[in-house]
C-alpha cells in the first residue's frame, strides 16, 4: 500500500471501536471513527474525498447502519462497505438490501477483517 487506506469505522461499543482503531492505526491505516450513526453521517457529509472503505455495525444509536450504508453508497457508489452484526440473519438481509459489499457476523478475527478490507479495496 503506497499511501495508507482511509477507513471509517462505526460501532457503538467503545471497546470494539478502540480495538479496531488501535489495530488499523498500528498497521498504518488512516482511521476515522464514530460511535453512533449521527456522528458517522456528519463525517460522511464533511468528507469530500471519501473513504477507501467503511466498516459499520448495523445496530447503532440515532441512525442505523443500513441507513448509513444507503447514504454512503449514494454519495460514493463504488466505495466498498462492510457491515457487522451480532444479530443473526435478519440484519444481514437488511445490509444486503442496503448494498453492503460484505456482512460479517460478530465476533470475527481482525486479521480476517483486514484481509477482507484489502480484497474489497483492491477489487
Amino acid at each position: 500500500m503506497d499511501k495508507p487506506y482511509k477507513l471509517l469505522i462505526i460501532d457503538d461499543e467503545a471497546e470494539i471501536l478502540a480495538t479496531f482503531n488501535n489495530f488499523f492505526r498500528e498497521k498504518k491505516y488512516d482511521v476515522l471513527s464514530a460511535s453512533n450513526g449521527l456522528d458517522a453521517l456528519k463525517l460522511i457529509e464533511s468528507e469530500e474525498e471519501g473513504f477507501d472503505l467503511i466498516v459499520t455495525d448495523l445496530v447503532l444509536p440515532n441512525i442505523g447502519g443500513t441507513a448509513i450504508i444507503k447514504i454512503a453508497k449514494k454519495k460514493w457508489p463504488e466505495m466498498p462497505i462492510i457491515a457487522m452484526t451480532g444479530w443473526g440473519e435478519h440484519p444481514q438481509a437488511l445490509a444486503r438490501e442496503a448494498q453492503a459489499d460484505l456482512v460479517l457476523n460478530k465476533p470475527f478475527d481482525l486479521f480476517t477483517l483486514e484481509q477482507n478490507i484489502i480484497e474489497l479495496i483492491e477489487k
